[in-house]
């Protein structure tokens, strides 16, 4: 069975958290338990991929979407779209640096991930959270 669900909030930090309790509240109404990994990381790549519309989205755009997708094996897509064009992309990041390091982590954790085109609407960063056995 697919279940989506898909909602927007505003481009500001506090709906970083937002949106992670938003894709908690839905993936348990769904039956995916709090305590698993493939909910963690669920989580954390929300967190990052919102995290990166709210600090390099367009300055003008007022909102940004977050879709959470549970796919039939037990495996999740988020996604993550804003008006902006440019790509996120893994960078070199020093240890002293403070940011850069979420591409890394996204790349880290999710089974798959990347971004779709919205031609003058923007783009859709996706990231696919495999099933845990």
């Amino acid at each position: 069975m697919l279940r989506r669900d898909a909602f927007r909030l505003p481009r500001h930090p506090a709906s970083v958290g937002l949106a992670r309790h938003r894709v908690r509240d839905h993936l348990a109404a769904w039956g995916h338990g709090p305590d698993t990994p493939a909910v963690h990381d669920a989580l954390l790549l929300v967190s990052e991929l919102a995290t990166d519309v709210v600090r390099h989205g367009p300055l003008l755009e007022r909102e940004f979407e977050v879709a959470v997708t549970a796919l039939a094996d037990g495996s999740c897509l988020i996604e993550v779209s804003d008006e902006g064009r440019a790509e996120p992309r893994p960078r070199i990041v020093r240890e002293d640096d403070e940011t850069g390091r979420g591409p890394h982590v996204v790349e880290t954790v999710a089974a798959a991930w990347g971004v779709w085109s919205r031609g003058s609407h923007g783009k859709t960063v996706w990231a696919l959270v495999p099933a845990y056995p």
